[in-house]
């Protein structure tokens, strides 16, 4: 069974950090682009990051670009998102995934195209 696993998450003050992990079972993901997306209440889910097979390319949403960062460890099937100058507006659930096969090399925005999904973690922000 495929299973994607956030863990990191928690409630901190504006400015904290916080290294979110998404730890991948039931098959490798080391060939595949990985990514974060976010929703908070009351609104569409957003993309944050997403990383090549590789780790030498990355994406970041406007709204994170500068203080978030996403990287990979193939060899522990695992993806990390640390976050940094966290503010209030940074506060949702964040969930990891996996794209479909046919955009696994790719690195692809949109939330439609990526079918595995973690259960979410909840990240508060708040003074």
């Amino acid at each position: 069974q495929v299973q994607l696993v956030e863990s990191g998450g928690g409630l901190v003050h504006p400015g904290d950090s916080l290294r979110l992990s998404c730890a991948a079972s039931g098959r490798s993901f080391s060939s595949e682009t990985m990514g974060w997306f976010r929703q908070a209440p009351g609104k569409e889910r957003e993309f944050v990051a997403a990383i090549n097979w590789s780790g030498r390319d990355t994406h970041y949403g406007n709204s994170v670009k500068g203080r978030f960062t996403i990287s990979r460890d193939n060899a522990k099937n695992t993806v990390f998102l640390q976050m940094n100058s966290l503010r209030p507006e940074d506060t949702a659930i964040y969930y990891c995934a996996a794209p479909q096969k046919a955009f696994a090399v790719a690195i692809p925005l949109s939330s439609e195209l990526y079918d595995v999904w973690g259960q979410g973690v909840q990240v508060t922000v708040s003074s």
